[in-house]
């Protein structure tokens, strides 16, 4: 079942999603040549128990970190160790954040130090793909709007688009109701209405779209160990253009 949000949710949605982009920015900020994964950890727990913020990510289904830190062929998932950045890695950030009983849920997928073309380039069409599909985004149109303009922009671009990882729902759950897929016909779907709250995340490879597990669980790589990335913003149907609610005003 779809959860629509009154005003008043959505406006405390806000929070939690301002909170989230905040502390993203540090970590994003923070991911230079030498610097941890474990580090980037570090630096969540510090910075929400600042704001008296609840970590989503931890301890959900067991997860045991407060942040997703993802390198080169890892996609999503990817729980922060002990490895040290390295000039040219390409890192996907995915934070989660929980405060006034709503979620707030945003990524970025940044490069360290000089990277290569394809690498920088991945991460602009990925960017631009999430931005296609905030822009589609109205009530009154069926969701496949989204995930078409999100997808048909991605293979344009001779990238590929991951099937197996979606985007969702958001509210008091991290994942609520509807899926919301990165490809697709744009006339699938429900219908959008004033409300909704989504997360969008377009997860892109410079290789096939195929994904595979690691043993612990959790990491999710491309099959084919190719680059990709990985963007996010937790967005609110209205009567006009969708409000991003993982950005200032």
């Amino acid at each position: 079942m779809i959860t629509i949000k009154s005003d008043e949710e959505i406006k405390i949605m806000r929070e939690p999603g301002l909170i989230t982009r905040q502390v993203l920015k540090m970590l994003a900020e923070a991911a230079k040549p030498g610097v941890t994964e474990k580090e980037l950890d570090k630096i969540v727990r510090r910075e929400y128990a600042k704001r008296g913020v609840t970590p989503t990510f931890l301890g959900y289904h067991g997860y045991p970190a407060t942040v997703c830190v993802s390198v080169n062929e890892k996609l999503v998932h990817g729980i922060p160790s002990d490895r040290a950045l390295q000039p040219g890695d390409v890192v996907s950030i995915d934070l989660g954040a929980t405060y006034k009983g709503f979620v707030g849920d945003t990524a970025v997928t940044v490069g360290v130090g000089e990277i290569s073309k394809e690498a920088q380039r991945l991460i602009d069409v990925t960017r631009e793909s999430l931005w296609r599909g905030i822009r589609a985004a109205r009530a009154g149109a069926r969701l496949g709007i989204v995930s078409n303009a999100i997808g048909e922009y991605i293979e344009s671009q001779g990238f590929g688009v991951v099937r197996e990882y979606v985007g969702h729902g958001v509210g008091r759950e991290m994942h609520e109701e509807p899926q919301v897929p990165n490809y697709g016909p744009p006339d699938r779907g429900p219908v959008m209405r004033k409300g909704m709250v989504l997360a969008l995340e377009p997860m892109v490879t410079v290789g096939d779209w195929r994904t595979k597990k690691h043993s612990d669980g959790w990491t999710v790589s491309t099959a084919d160990g190719s680059l990709c990335a990985h963007f996010e913003h937790t967005i609110a149907i209205t009567d006009d253009e969708a409000q991003v609610l993982t950005l200032p005003d």
